[in-house]
C-alpha cells in the first residue's frame, strides 16, 4: 500500500497519456467507443455519458485525460494548492460519475458465471462475456484512473504537511488516525456496513420465495415470464451481499488479522493487509456507484412509487459503500505497522493489537 501511494502520481500520468490516446483514436474513427450507440446498455442502467458520440466525444475525452495528466504532473512537482483542488473532482468524476451499476453486476456475477457452462437452464446460456462487455471493462479502467489520481492527491497532501509520504504519519501522534482511535470509529463503520444491505437482502429473498415484499404480485409474475430465474438471481445477489457483510466483520475482529484455526495450512498466520484492503475498497466503490445510479434513475422518474421494493433498497447503497470504505480505512490504519521509510509506528502497532 505504501508503494502504491508513493508511485501513484507517475502511474496516474501514464494512465492519462494512455486514455488521451484512446480518446484521439476514437475521435479519428477507431472502433470501441464505449458510450452512445456503441454501448448496448442492455438493462437501461442510465449512464450519464450515454449521449456521447465518437466525434466530438473522443476529443473531449482526450482533453479531459490531458487535464488529468497536467494535474498528475503538478501533484508530483508539488506546485501550490491548485492541483489538489483539481485532483479530487477529477478523481470523483472518474470513480463515481462515469461508471454505472453494471460494474457492480459484473463483479457480483463473476463467481457464478465462472461455472455457468456447467449449469442447466437460462444460466447455462450466460457467460462472463455477457457481463464484462467492453463498455463495462472501460468503466473499470476509468475507476482505476480515478483511484490513481486520488492516491496521487493523498501523496501530495502528505508532502504539504510534512508527513511521511508512504505511511502518512507525523510526529503529533496521529489523532483520529492512530490505531486505537481507528479501532473505535472503525467498529461503528463496520456495524453500519453490515446492517445496511439487509434491507435489500430481505426483499430479494422474499421474491425468490414468491412473497411480493415491496412490489405487486403482478411484478413478480411478469419478471418470471420475461426472464425465468430472475428472482433466484436476485436471491444470489442478496446472499452475495450478506456474505460480504459477514466478511466485513473481519475488519474489526481478530480473525481479520490472524487466520482462524479452521483454515488448515494458514491458521495462526497473519492476514496480509492488502488481502482485505484491496477487495473491500473495490466493493465499496462499486456499491456506491450502483447506488448513485439508482438514485439518479429514481429522481428521473424511472420507477413507480408503489413498487418501492425494486429500487428503494438500492438507494441506500451509497451509505453502505461509504461505511465499508470507512471501515476499510480504519482497518488499514490499524494494520499499517512500523513504517520502513520513516520508522514511525512501532508503538502504535502494539497498541492496536491490545485494543482488539
Amino acid at each position: 500500500m505504501t508503494t502504491i501511494i508513493s508511485k501513484a502520481g507517475h502511474a496516474a500520468a501514464v494512465w492519462s497519456v494512455g486514455y488521451a490516446a484512446l480518446g484521439v483514436s476514437w475521435a479519428l474513427g477507431a472502433p470501441g467507443f464505449p458510450w452512445g450507440a456503441s454501448d448496448p446498455d442492455p438493462d437501461g442502467q442510465g449512464s450519464l455519458l450515454a449521449w456521447l458520440s465518437p466525434d466530438p466525444g473522443g476529443w473531449w475525452i482526450a482533453a479531459f485525460a490531458l487535464v488529468c495528466l497536467a494535474t498528475s504532473v503538478a501533484l508530483l512537482r508539488g506546485r501550490g494548492r491548485a492541483p489538489l483542488m483539481a485532483a479530487w473532482p477529477l478523481a470523483a468524476f472518474l470513480v463515481l460519475v462515469v461508471p454505472d451499476s453494471r460494474l457492480m453486476m459484473g463483479v457480483a456475477y463473476t463467481p457464478l458465471l465462472s461455472v455457468s457452462a456447467f449449469l442447466d437452464g437460462p444460466w447455462g446460456e450466460v457467460g462472463l462475456g455477457d457481463v464484462w462487455q467492453w463498455p463495462v471493462v472501460n468503466q473499470l479502467l476509468c475507476v482505476l484512473g480515478g483511484a490513481l489520481l486520488a492516491a496521487a492527491a493523498v501523496a501530495a497532501q502528505r508532502r504539504r504537511r510534512d508527513a511521511c509520504v508512504p505511511c502518512g504519519r507525523t510526529d503529533d501522534g496521529g489523532g483520529w488516525t492512530s490505531p486505537s482511535a481507528a479501532a473505535r470509529w472503525g467498529r461503528t463503520a463496520v456495524a453500519v456496513a453490515v446492517a445496511t444491505p439487509l434491507f435489500y437482502c430481505a426483499t430479494r429473498w422474499a421474491w425468490a420465495l414468491g412473497i411480493p415484499l415491496g412490489v405487486s404480485e403482478g411484478f413478480l409474475e411478469q419478471g418470471d415470464r420475461d426472464a425465468p430465474g430472475i428472482w433466484m438471481a436476485g436471491a444470489y445477489l442478496a446472499t452475495f451481499g450478506a456474505l460480504g457483510g459477514l466478511l466485513t466483520l473481519g475488519l474489526a475482529q481478530r480473525w481479520g488479522e490472524v487466520f482462524p484455526r479452521w483454515m488448515v495450512g494458514l491458521r495462526g498466520r497473519r492476514v496480509p493487509p492488502l488481502l482485505a484492503i484491496v477487495p473491500a475498497t473495490l466493493v465499496a466503490i462499486i456499491i456506491t456507484e450502483a447506488g448513485l445510479t439508482y438514485i439518479r434513475r429514481s429522481l428521473a422518474g424511472a420507477f413507480e412509487l408503489s413498487e418501492w421494493g425494486a429500487w428503494l433498497p438500492e438507494c441506500f447503497w451509497p451509505v453502505w459503500g461509504a461505511a465499508l470504505g470507512a471501515a476499510t480505512l480504519a482497518y488499514a490504519l490499524r494494520r499499517r505497522g512500523r513504517c520502513a521509510h520513516c520508522g514511525r509506528g512501532a508503538e502504535a502497532a502494539a497498541q492496536s493489537t491490545m485494543a482488539m
